[in-house]
């Protein structure tokens, strides 16, 4: 593939020359010869008629909206040139509208921003008119990551280090939910910028979960902070950062609080329900494929991030004894595909000694009905949950995409998924990409799993709802794979859609036709991740500070079960 020729101008903000010829090879674009870093970006604005019409039709736009609490400055956006949707697939119906698309994108990205004491420090989780703004005024950890993502590749990495660096003190803050108190390491799930109008001060106040539905501590926010503060070293090549005293001790104190030995007899993390991006009672408390999949990844960013040091040398040997447990673990016992599933429909139950087949003692009559016509001949995928007696077999986005980038999926595991979401696209793309988790659960089954819950019925919210955020995770994995074609397709069917409905939250029905029942418009990870997975398809090379190639020492070949992680 020919090396694409790309400037910056003297405002910092990127475009892309020359990327029609570039797209075309898109199909054969060979990931590991990725550089390390990115290329130097170096853009030429050209004049046309297609940037001047976009510049007099969107500077109609409406003001920035008013935010209670928050100081929030708009900023002029730099319209750049745009590719289409792609090759062998329909071309828009006018050459504007994908422009007009990603302006007003980056137009509510730059809205949604939050400044403290003068300085941007993250994003906004909606622009929001309501009064009822709940805790969508706030700044959460997992929510920023694809607003991240776009700030970093449109080079404005001081976002991202004001961001990783206000969190990190905000861990060291007091963390107690009535009278007790959490461990040392827990970031927080979101924070806010209080405004002190008479003694002209800001402060910033964290929730660690003390004001949460549920007060679940957030599990995820410490793998993110170290899944970040790697993409950023990754992208601006700037090490300091991680270097610096304070995020090898942030770092640190996460790993310390997910290696410490305990009860547990297997090398997967013991978790409440709530705890993730599904932050409601759903049925995935016990060892959720999410929050293994970005443990794991967490932990081989930790790996690359920590330095040779006394201190830094402890935690690396632990790390590396836990993800070889952590990857035989998950590839062996979480993996699904049509010869594990007749394997386990066939499996005897009440085995004892260490020549057990079924290990976890699952009764074959709890395979659920639906998974036998859901599992194609060819693909497969990391199933829900994995505990003595009990297997989750429903389906989970984030949790196998993830899966995919930091290579806990093996190359062949990771193709199956793809073939997986190609066979069922109906079932898990539809009409709005993309399926948060498949199938939905009801009527008793509901009732009992998640309280009666009314904001988790069944294809709505968390509980087979459609999450336009996923489609930068699938981009990602498209591309990682060699499949840009499904990101694009996928792409394609978003872009008919989330302008017109306001970028929702999510959206509800099987097939994701009606925007969500309490979903907030002008979501910003709606808006970042659809930026993020355009911006990844126009250049592929900017995937490499979110993925992970496999580690030759933890191929299945060369995985030896510890004796200390016996089941």
């Amino acid at each position: 593939m020919r090396t694409m020729n790309v400037d910056v101008n003297q405002n910092g903000n990127p475009g892309t020359t020359d990327l029609l010829d570039a797209l075309a090879e898109l199909e054969e674009f060979d990931f590991s010869k990725l550089s390390d870093k990115p290329r130097a970006l170096n853009i030429e604005r050209q004049s046309s008629c297609e940037v001047m019409l976009l510049g007099e039709l969107s500077s109609g736009s409406p003001p920035p909206v008013s935010l209670r609490n928050v100081d929030i400055s708009s900023h002029k956006v730099e319209h750049e040139d745009h590719i289409g949707s792609g090759l062998n697939t329909p071309r828009p119906q006018t050459v504007s509208e994908p422009h007009l698309m990603v302006a007003e994108a980056r137009e509510a990205l730059n809205r949604s921003l939050v400044y403290f004491r003068g300085q941007p420090v993250g994003t906004i989780a909606a622009l929001e008119n309501s009064e009822e703004k709940l805790n969508y005024d706030q700044v959460f950890v997992r929510d920023f990551v694809p607003s991240a993502l776009a700030f970093l590749m449109e080079g404005r990495p001081e976002i991202v280090k004001n961001f990783i660096l206000k969190t990190l003190r905000l861990q060291s803050s007091e963390k107690k939910i009535d009278r007790f108190q959490l461990g040392e390491g827990v970031m927080p799930a979101s924070f806010k910028v209080l405004h002190d109008p008479i003694r002209k001060h800001e402060t910033l106040v964290a929730d660690f979960g003390e004001t949460a539905i549920g007060r679940v501590a957030p599990v995820d926010s410490g793998f993110w902070w170290i899944i970040l503060l790697r993409a950023y070293t990754k992208s601006t090549g700037d090490t300091s950062l991680a270097e610096m005293p304070e995020c090898q001790k942030g770092m640190r104190l996460i790993l310390s609080l997910c290696l410490s030995e305990g009860f547990e007899t297997f090398p997967t993390l013991l978790c409440a329900d709530g705890c993730c991006m599904i932050d409601r009672r759903m049925g995935v408390y016990g060892y959720p494929i999410e929050i293994q999949a970005l443990f794991f990844m967490s932990l081989r960013c930790a790996l690359l991030l920590l330095k040779h040091d006394q201190e830094g040398k402890e935690f690396i040997d632990r790390i590396v004894k836990r993800l070889h447990a952590l990857s035989y673990h998950m590839r062996s016992y979480f993996w699904l595909d049509k010869k594990q599933l007749n394997d386990i429909y066939r499996y005897k139950t009440e085995e004892y000694s260490h020549t057990a087949v079924n290990k976890f003692n699952v009764i074959p009559d709890s395979l659920p009905d639906w998974v036998f016509d859901f599992m194609p001949d060819c693909g497969g995928y990391f199933i829900g949950n994995v505990s003595p007696a009990r297997m989750d077999f429903r389906w989970f986005c984030l949790g196998n995409c993830i899966a995919i980038l930091s290579s806990l999926a093996t190359p062949e595991q990771s193709n199956a998924i793809m073939e997986l979401i190609e066979e069922r696209w109906e079932e898990l793309v539809g009409d709005m990409p993309l399926k948060v988790c498949y199938p939905a659960i009801k009527s008793h089954e509901w009732r009992i799993i998640t309280g009666c819950d009314p904001k988790n019925t069944r294809w709505s919210y968390h509980n087979g709802g459609s999450w336009p955020v996923l489609l930068w995770f699938l981009t990602a994995a498209c591309i990682k794979t060699g499949r840009p074609h499904i990101a694009r397709k996928a792409i394609e069917k978003a872009e008919a859609r989330l302008t017109k409905d306001s970028w929702p939250e999510y959206y509800d029905g099987k097939l994701g036709r009606y925007i969500g029942k309490q979903a907030r418009k002008n979501q910003t990870w709606s808006i970042a991740g659809y930026l993020v997975a355009k911006r990844f398809l126009e250049d592929p090379s900017h995937v490499g500070m979110i993925t992970l190639e496999e580690d030759r020492q933890m191929k299945p070949g060369l995985l030896k079960r510890s004796n200390s992680w016996t089941c």
